[in-house]
């Protein structure tokens, strides 16, 4: 009804969200300051003069119309467009100019009551988003050479170390380097159940230590915190409009141009063609300006989308416009990536095989020192393996990630590559040892070659276990109609085993990133809406390609900031949850809009038929207005 509806002021309601509460108050007393007056003229009307009559409704005029009548005026000089509140306006001071000052007035009251109560409405939607502010601490505890000392969460620095009590909550994103407790991580993941951390594991601002000291090291600054990641997210979200709301808003000046030149045409016509009288006439006119004015169609879908956001958000899904959630519903199909995506993206080494035995433990040290300087969750596992095997590591010179290949090093004037078959020579390395790589394929292992000049120096087996959630969520995806795809850079072989425990429709395997972006636009041209879900930097491409890029909360930042939509928990069945929310808003909003013009088109021939008068043509319309914001409420459930 209001602009407000359309535009938030989202930056100042994250910062201090405490004076659109004032705002709302101001409107409120206003409105019913209003309809005091309005009482008041009707109760004395038969003991007070003509001018202290015209001087109540005056009064109720001014007070319950001027911020809106400011607000309509604002926005129709600074988006040269016309709007619903000038509807009203009009109304009320044409009611006032054929004498009906109580009626016009009455329309003000209610008016600027449905204005408020709107308002009121809407900020209730954003209170689950609103109450995250509240959540970061603002100081944090220090640990210096001296002993402790108080400094603001904004003057911590990456590698400083902090104190955090039991019962406080973590100021700002570190690994534990000291002491264990429960956590509660709800406000990040949605998940009510505490989670037990001990050293090296890794916490986030804005969570609660419930039972143990800890020492924490900071590994983020306050602004790149996850949980002040989750902040700016909803903030894009809440500020970009979805399709139907751009569609509503195009519409609405266009229909405002519309009902005023019916107005017109209705100041004289029915006077001509029917006979009315010149009063009834002007009078049925300003009643068709009130009931025929689009207040509860706009009202129709800002507040679904922004409780729907809400929602989500409470619940570990965060999207980063209505567009995004909008089209979640729609979706036909679904690509995964395989590593920490379907699966726990933690492999371990099964089988170590070297060409020397005699060497084993140097040509271990020399590939887990190389694999140490990449962050791939593969490289990591070799070296997780020479750990246990308690192998030292070595220097090497000239490091280079070949991206969805491998990497290479020199060690002692030697060039030593570690990674895919294609990389160290595809022939060569499937007759390393008889061929037992493809033994090793068959039973759903990654196989990573190392290699030393021109010969393969040893082959590491590992595997990644799916998650527990990915069968389910597959499932569930594949009951709602969704076709299922799992892309990966991986071997056939290994690709086929996951892709076969997790349950998905179809696999390609052997994918480099760009090969990904290439699957994605086939996809689209056989679906309508296609999803990718992710979380690494190679699968950003493929992310941004998608209708829908999903990215796993423990992912990359480039992933996360790629994507449209983020699953905080990691956890897959949140995109069936997702779909569902998004199948809500969407029969919300659609219910509101038929409501809507039915209830406009309703009144609109009631008036004509002469059935309804001024007071109740308000209510009618009001009223409606009112109940779509409330039927968009329920989606905060």
């Amino acid at each position: 009804m209001s602009s407000e509806s359309s535009s938030f002021p989202i930056q100042s309601h994250f910062i201090r969200p405490s004076w659109k509460f004032m705002k709302t108050h101001a409107e409120l007393l206003a409105a019913l300051l209003s309809g005091v007056l309005v009482l008041t003229a009707w109760l004395l009307s038969s003991s007070i003069s003509e001018s202290v009559f015209v001087f109540l409704h005056l009064a109720a005029f001014v007070i319950g119309g001027f911020a809106k009548a400011k607000e309509g005026l604002e926005d129709t000089i600074h988006e040269k467009e016309l709007n619903v509140e000038l509807l009203m306006i009009l109304a009320a001071i044409g009611s006032a100019a054929i004498g009906y000052w109580t009626e016009g007035a009455i329309l003000i009251f209610i008016f600027a009551l449905s204005g408020a109560l709107e308002t009121y409405t809407l900020n209730k939607s954003q209170k689950e988003i609103s109450s995250l502010m509240d959540l970061q601490p603002e100081v944090a505890l220090k640990v210096t050479e001296e002993g402790y000392e108080v400094v603001s969460v904004t003057d911590l620095y990456v590698n400083d170390r902090i104190l955090i009590k039991p019962g406080e909550r973590i100021p700002a994103d570190g690994t534990i380097i000291k002491g264990s407790s429960a956590i509660n991580e709800s406000a990040i993941t949605g998940e009510s159940l505490p989670v037990t951390k001990g050293i090296d594991k890794e916490v986030f601002a804005g969570t609660v230590n419930l039972n143990g000291s800890l020492t924490v090291e900071v590994t983020k600054k306050s602004t790149d915190t996850l949980f002040q990641k989750i902040i700016l997210m909803v903030q894009s979200a809440q500020s970009e409009k979805s399709p139907s709301q751009l569609f509503i808003e195009r519409f609405e000046s266009t229909y405002v141009k519309i009902v005023l030149g019916v107005v017109a045409v209705m100041l004289f016509l029915p006077h001509f063609l029917f006979g009315w009288s010149w009063m009834d006439t002007i009078y049925r006119a300003m009643i068709l300006l009130v009931v025929a004015s689009p207040c509860a169609l706009v009202a129709s879908i800002m507040p679904a989308t922004l409780s729907a956001i809400s929602n989500g958000a409470r619940h570990g899904l965060l999207f980063k416009g209505g567009v995004h959630l909008e089209n979640l519903a729609h979706l036909n199909a679904i690509a995964f990536d395989k590593t920490g995506t379907l699966t726990n993206g933690t492999p371990e080494v099964t089988d170590a095989l070297y060409a020397e035995e005699e060497n084993k433990e140097m040509i271990l040290s020399i590939a887990a020192s190389i694999e140490q300087e990449s962050n791939h969750p593969i490289a990591q596992a070799i070296v997780r393996y020479a750990s246990q095997e308690e192998v030292p590591l070595s220097s090497v010179e000239h490091m280079q990630d070949i991206s969805g290949n491998g990497v290479k090093a020199f060690h002692e004037g030697n060039e030593w590559k570690v990674g895919k078959p294609e990389f160290v020579g595809k022939e060569e390395a499937y007759l390393f040892q008889n061929g037992i790589a493809k033994t090793l394929a068959k039973q759903g292992k990654t196989v990573i070659f190392v290699k030393k000049n021109n010969e393969i120096a040893a082959v590491f087996a590992m595997k990644d276990t799916v998650r527990e959630d990915t069968k389910k969520a597959i499932e569930e995806l594949k009951k709602q109609g969704v076709y299922t795809i799992m892309l990966t850079g991986d071997n056939s072989a290994t690709a086929q085993a996951i892709a076969s425990e997790a349950g998905v429709d179809h696999y390609i395997a052997e994918l480099l990133p760009e090969k990904k972006v290439d699957e994605i636009k086939k996809l689209k041209a056989h679906f309508t809406q296609v999803a990718m879900v992710g979380d690494g930097i190679n699968d950003a491409p493929a992310l941004a390609t998608a209708n829908v890029g999903v990215a796993m909360g423990g992912g990359t930042d480039v992933a996360l900031e790629t994507s449209d939509v983020v699953l905080i928990k990691n956890d897959l069945s949140r995109i069936s949850q997702a779909r569902k929310l998004s199948s809500r808003m969407n029969r919300i909003i659609k219910q509101n809009v038929v409501f809507s013009i039915t209830i406009i088109m309703l009144l609109i021939i009631s008036n004509f038929l002469q059935v309804i008068d001024l007071p109740l043509g308000v209510v009618g319309h009001e009223g409606s207005t009112i109940l779509v914001i409330l039927n968009g409420l329920r989606l905060l459930k």
